[in-house]
């Protein structure tokens, strides 16, 4: 194994491991995910709710899997990097607006972004999702030798 199959590898296992973890709390909490998700506004009416919260959990786990299993890791990747710049948009503009509104120092903000795992600090959560996306790149970017 050379160099760069060990960075694809450990990169693969990483992301996979995260979004299964990350996709089963949300799964396996769906009101508390279906509340967080309400609390950001882009959705107002109920039934797309209940859809998002119920099959978007799910969708993480499937693609956490696939990256695990080694399958389909490129495609897999760059879906997971989708959810990953939209995930952090939206929790970037929320933190911005409770700033805007409270006056509170951007790093101290802190709320339930919807990832699983309750109330966090923004600009950590921030950085954790920016290092995920550079790891969904390092695969969607790199070819299997």
């Amino acid at each position: 194994m050379n160099c760069h199959s060990i960075i694809r590898w450990l990169a693969r296992l990483a992301l996979g491991i995260c979004f299964v973890h990350l996709g089963l709390n949300k799964a396996l909490n769906p009101t508390d995910f279906l509340k967080a998700v309400h609390q950001y506004g882009w959705v107002d009416q109920t039934q797309p709710l209940t859809w998002i919260a119920a099959l978007l959990p799910w969708f993480e786990v499937f693609c956490g899997l696939l990256l695990v299993a080694g399958v389909w890791v490129r495609g897999t990747a760059f879906a997971v990097f989708g959810m990953l710049v939209f995930f952090s948009g939206i929790i970037l503009h929320r933190a911005l607006r409770i700033h805007e509104t409270t006056g509170i120092d951007f790093v101290e903000i802190r709320f339930d972004c919807g990832c699983g795992n309750g109330a966090v600090f923004v600009g950590l959560k921030l950085v954790e999702n920016a290092v995920l996306t550079g790891l969904s790149l390092v695969l969607v970017l790199s070819r299997k030798r």
